[in-house]
C-alpha cells in the first residue's frame, strides 16, 4: 500500500483533528502518500481531494471540530453516488480509506467496501458513545465534562432561587452523556432512551427530596426521551405537582465543540496510529475500539449489530447518592 485518504463524517466531535493528526502522522513516517477528503463523502464524490504532509496537520491537536469539516452526504445513500465516490478513489489510485466518524458514517465505508471493495477502516468519533463494540468513542469525555461544567454552574443559580432546573443534553437514541453528566452533577433524576419515563415516578421522586430538606434539585434530560424533551417534561411535572418554579435549560450544541479533553487527545492518538497500521496489515472492513483499556479491532458492522450501554445499577447508585 502506498496511498491513502482521510475523511471526517456526520457529526462534529472534539478530538477528531487529533485523530486525524494522528492519522496523517502515521502514515508519513510509514511512507505512505496520503490525501485529505474535505467534507466527508459529498467531498469525496466532489473531488475535494488534497495531498497532506506532518505540517497539514500543525497546531490541531488542542482544536475542536474538524479541520477536514463534514456535511452530509444524501448521494453518498444510492449506488449511484458510492459508485462515483469509488471511482474517484482509484483514479488517484488511493488504496486505503480512514473515516472517522459515528454509526452513519460507518455504514457508509462498509457500503463502499461491500460494493466496490474499498479498503475501509474506522475510527469512532462521536460524542454520543454509542458505536457498538466500543467502551469509549473520541469526543464523548469532552462532551461529558462541557455538560457537568454547565450543570455546576446551573446549581448556583438553582440553589440560589429554590428552583428545579431540568437541563437537556444530547442523545437521541444513547443515555451516556446524560447518565454520566448527572451522576458527575449530583442530579436528582436522570431520564434516558433505554428507559421508559414515569412522571409520576419523577414528581414522586422530587417530593421525597423535598422532604428530606432539598430546596432546589437538578433534573437531566436527554433529548431522546420518551417523555419528551425537557421542556415537555417540565410542563408536565408543573402540571401535576407542587413545583411550580421550574426552569429549563438546554445546551444543545454546545457540547460538541471547545478544546478535547486529555483523554480524547490520547485516545484519538491511539485510534490513528492503529487504523493506518492496521490498513498497512491488509485489514478491511475494520473499526479501531478501546476494550479493557486496549485498542483492538472488530468487524465495522458491529457498530450498528451491538449496542453500547452504560451499566443500570448507575441508577441506583444516583438514587443512593442524591439523598
Amino acid at each position: 500500500m502506498k496511498r491513502i485518504a482521510v475523511l471526517t463524517s456526520g457529526g462534529d466531535a472534539p478530538g477528531m483533528n487529533p485523530a486525524l493528526r494522528a492519522v496523517v502522522r502515521t502514515a508519513v513516517a510509514h511512507g505512505l502518500e496520503i490525501f485529505g477528503i474535505q467534507r466527508g463523502y459529498q467531498g469525496l464524490i466532489d473531488g475535494e481531494l488534497s495531498p497532506m504532509d506532518a505540517r497539514s496537520v500543525s497546531g490541531i491537536i488542542h482544536h475542536g471540530g474538524t479541520i477536514l469539516r463534514t456535511a452530509r452526504c444524501p448521494d453518498f445513500k444510492h449506488a449511484e453516488g458510492r459508485a462515483r465516490a469509488a471511482d474517484r478513489l482509484r483514479r488517484l489510485e488511493i488504496e486505503g480509506l480512514v473515516v472517522i466518524g459515528g454509526d452513519g458514517s460507518y455504514r457508509g465505508a462498509y457500503e463502499l467496501w461491500r460494493d466496490h471493495g474499498t479498503a475501509c477502516v474506522g475510527i469512532p468519533g462521536t460524542i454520543d458513545n454509542d458505536i457498538g463494540g466500543t467502551e469509549y468513542t473520541i469526543g464523548f469525555d469532552t462532551a461529558l465534562n462541557t455538560a457537568v461544567e454547565a450543570i455546576d454552574r446551573l446549581r448556583d443559580t438553582a440553589a440560589s432561587h429554590d428552583r428545579i432546573f431540568f437541563v437537556e443534553v444530547m442523545g437521541r437514541h444513547s443515555g451516556f452523556i446524560a447518565m454520566y453528566s448527572g451522576l458527575a452533577g449530583g442530579a436528582e433524576g436522570i431520564l434516558v432512551p433505554e428507559t421508559k419515563t414515569e412522571i409520576s415516578v419523577l414528581v414522586a421522586a422530587l417530593r421525597e427530596a423535598s422532604a428530606r430538606g432539598k430546596k432546589s434539585m437538578i433534573v437531566i434530560v436527554a433529548e431522546g426521551d420518551d417523555a419528551g424533551n425537557a421542556f415537555d417534561i417540565a410542563r408536565q411535572v408543573a402540571d401535576s405537582s407542587e413545583f411550580k418554579d421550574v426552569r429549563v435549560s438546554v445546551l444543545g450544541h454546545l457540547q460538541r465543540g471547545g478544546t478535547p479533553t486529555a483523554f480524547d487527545r490520547v485516545l484519538a492518538a491511539r485510534m490513528g496510529v492503529a487504523a493506518v497500521e492496521a490498513l498497512l496489515t491488509g485489514a478491511s472492513n475494520t473499526m479501531m475500539v478501546l476494550e479493557n483499556n486496549a485498542i483492538a479491532r472488530k468487524p465495522i458492522t458491529e457498530a450498528w449489530e451491538t449496542r453500547n450501554l452504560f451499566d443500570p445499577d448507575l441508577f441506583r447508585m444516583n438514587s443512593l447518592l442524591s439523598v
